[in-house]
């Protein structure tokens, strides 16, 4: 393994926190990036940090994250302690936006996409089951295209839509290349 940035992207539901945090238990070193977002911690879902806007903008100013966005009304920041790992030279798998990719790859060189995906009926199938949003906001999420992958950046898919087990191969692949 080496240090460098993974930026694992796709839609909602389909399976990147649960792919990363499988694939970290069986690399040891494998750094998982904690983002700190604008909610509240109890909102569920991801292991994340839930600041205020007043507490993100006074880290933001302090230069506390290595790379930051807005999307979906909420802001998040990927905490600049990522840097350290890198120089470690330990792997980072961080879930990001596709809009911030290209601002991702200039912060991190040689950073790597990983895209993953599932198919629409297994999408809303998971995001039915997370209980958050109705069947009608269900269905205007999985008609939304989610934006293209920038050209020129390493992209690599994961079909997540059947067994953890056979993403978690592809990932851990992808991660390990020596050994695949």
């Amino acid at each position: 393994m080496t240090g460098r940035f993974y930026a694992v992207v796709g839609p909602s539901g389909a399976g990147k926190d649960t792919l990363m945090e499988a694939a970290a238990e069986r690399l040891p070193g494998l750094h998982l990036a904690r983002r700190v977002i604008t909610r509240p911690a109890s909102a569920g879902g991801e292991d994340f940090e839930g600041v205020s806007e007043a507490e993100f903008d006074a880290r933001l100013a302090a230069g506390d994250f290595a790379l930051h966005w807005a999307a979906h009304g909420l802001r998040y920041g990927v905490p600049a302690t990522v840097n350290t790992v890198l120089g470690q030279g330990r792997p980072v798998l961080c879930n990001l936006s596709r809009a911030v990719l290209p601002q991702a790859a200039a912060r991190f060189p040689g950073m790597a996409v990983l895209h993953v995906t599932a198919r629409p009926e297994v999408l809303a199938e998971r995001l039915a089951g997370r209980g958050r949003e109705t069947v009608e906001e269900i269905a205007r999420r999985l008609a939304r295209q989610g934006a293209a992958l920038p050209e020129g950046l390493p992209a690599y898919e994961i079909d997540n839509s059947g067994a953890l087990e056979a993403a978690v191969t592809r990932l851990l692949a992808l991660l390990q290349p020596a050994r695949a």
